[in-house]
């Protein structure tokens, strides 16, 4: 209850409102002040066929435009009750004889789906990875090769273009089984295709070996000190001709700003939380090494704490 003016009674009184009518009342002389109200709040009801389901949600998916319908066609379900079985099994039955043209790519985006969010992707890369698994598909070229290797190519070129990288082997954690050979070739004949599409080679985005650094360092519970050093290391590693992979560089400075720390990170763990071998850290290392004292930021480590650094 609440108070408003009544021009009957002449003065504020508490009125009450009539949900089922949507009047609101005075409650002292009975007069409606207000007829027909739109209640804007939220309508929490309950629309579902079956008695455990409590999903609110009464409308159906987003419009999909990679779609023929959009995505927005008719599915007949099957009755709970005994009363229109008839009917459903034959409605079913014409249902699956029509064929659906984008069954196969619905399939596709739902895998594409998990695996975004397996890796915890955003919604723009995941639609991005549908958009050119469509185009890769509308070519009618891809039969008879690996699909779970053409999918996971497929967020991995995604994720490169919105500049949100992904080693290949994060992919493949998530891709059903598809090797990373698999997924290189898959990745290769995309660019390809889709460079033949266009007329011209296909922009897949820089690599910086920043990109990965902070999930690396997330992995292995760093501090912020050390996080930032790290970022701050990469940067100026890339003022050195240093001919290693991105990611190689990025866990090979995470190696030394470890060593340089109380929190000293084993090169198992660092293999392990980055997906670089032991040895290419080891070698990496070695390359970084000569470079060290320009690399690392004079406020994480002294002259003094470089030179009690390992030699490779």
């Amino acid at each position: 209850m609440s108070d408003a003016f009544c021009s009957d009674c002449k003065r504020e009184t508490e009125v009450v409102f009539d949900h089922s009518a949507g009047d609101t009342v005075c409650s002292e002389c009975g007069l409606v002040l207000e007829s027909h109200s739109i209640d804007e709040t939220s309508e929490w009801r309950t629309f579902a066929n079956e008695s455990n389901d409590n999903d609110p949600v009464r409308v159906g998916g987003p419009s999909n435009p990679l779609l023929t319908d959009g995505g927005l066609s008719t599915v007949i379900a099957k009755p709970n009750g005994s009363s229109g079985e008839f009917l459903s099994s034959s409605l079913g039955r014409w249902q699956n004889r029509g064929s659906n043209p984008d069954r196969g790519l619905i399939l596709a985006f739902k895998t594409i789906a998990t695996m975004a969010e397996r890796l915890a992707l955003v919604a723009t890369i995941k639609d991005r990875a549908n958009e050119i698994y469509k185009r890769v598909e509308d070519q009618k070229s891809s039969r008879g090769r690996n699909q779970d290797a053409l999918l996971a190519a497929c967020l991995y070129i995604a994720c490169r273009q919105e500049d949100k990288p992904r080693t290949v082997k994060e992919i493949c954690s998530v891709a059903n089984g598809a090797t990373k050979k698999e997924i290189g070739r898959a990745k290769e004949y995309i660019v390809k295709q889709l460079g033949l599409e266009k007329g011209q080679s296909v922009e897949m985005g820089t690599i910086h070996a920043g990109d990965f650094m902070r999930r690396f360092c997330s992995n292995l519970n760093m501090n912020h000190q050390a996080v930032k050093a790290a970022q701050e290391a990469v940067k100026k590693a890339e003022e050195f001709d240093i001919r290693r992979s991105p990611i190689s560089i990025a866990a090979a400075i995470i190696y030394i700003i470890t060593q340089l720390s109380d929190d000293k990170k084993p090169l198992k763990d660092i293999s392990i939380a980055t997906g670089v071998a032991e040895g290419t850290i080891r070698n990496s290392y070695k390359d970084l090494y000569p470079h060290v004292s320009k690399i690392i930021p004079t406020w994480y480590a002294k002259e003094e704490d470089l030179k009690n650094l390992s030699s490779p």
